[in-house]
């Protein structure tokens, strides 16, 4: 397998082993008995990655607030949103097999993974940031009066980018990867008493962000 890499200073997709071996500018690796803790500098950057299992142990990203945010008041929403718009965002996400079931769909449990990267996103970079205010101002109609579910999907720019960008090779042939865990989500909860839309499934938005 192997993989060509381009960065341009709007993204960077980097390896995990990567980028434990040579973190960025910010983000410190701290090497266990049981795997490896990643420390950041939360003023500057936004990460959004769970714990997980790989091949060389457990890692642990120490100021990631996780894939899923939640927020309970207006400040938190406040706060968030100013983080979404002027920092650099991290994820993690996964390139894997495009697997089919016997019947022709998609077996998603049975989906290979291929190699899990470091994606980031600079939402200083205009175009991004003017998909994300968009986005936000679209999903969010009430902060304060309603709770709600925001899927923020990165995968329709990851795989435009990726498309010219990263190459992976194996069992000798090109393949092209099926791009898991490309979104994070956002999920504010109202202390309305009676909270119909979000009760019945209404509240839940999605948007995404693309590379044009």
């Amino acid at each position: 397998m192997t993989i060509n890499e381009v960065s341009h200073s709007w993204m960077e997709v980097t390896e995990v082993e990567e980028f434990l071996r040579e973190p960025p500018a910010g983000f410190s690796v701290e090497v266990l008995c049981s795997g490896y803790r990643v420390h950041s500098e939360p003023e500057k950057s936004l990460v959004l990655v769970d714990d997980f299992d790989s091949c060389k142990g457990k890692i642990v990203f120490q100021k990631s607030l996780g894939r899923k945010v939640k927020m309970h008041n207006l400040w938190e929403y406040t706060s968030m949103r100013n983080s979404l718009l002027t920092k650099r965002i991290y994820l993690l996400m996964s390139a894997c097999e495009d697997n089919f079931s016997v019947t022709g769909k998609k077996a998603a449990n049975e989906a290979r993974v291929l190699k899990q990267f470091v994606v980031s996103i600079d939402s200083n970079n205009p175009f991004i940031k003017w998909q994300m205010e968009r986005g936000l101002d679209w999903t969010i109609s009430s902060v304060a009066g309603e709770s709600y579910r925001v899927d923020i999907d990165l995968t329709e720019l990851l795989e435009s980018w990726a498309a010219k960008n990263i190459h992976i090779i194996t069992d000798k042939l090109k393949v092209k990867p099926v791009w898991r865990d490309a979104s994070f989500t956002l999920k504010y909860y109202s202390d309305a008493l009676f909270d119909f839309p979000h009760w019945f499934g209404f509240s839940k938005r999605k948007f995404n962000l693309r590379l044009t």
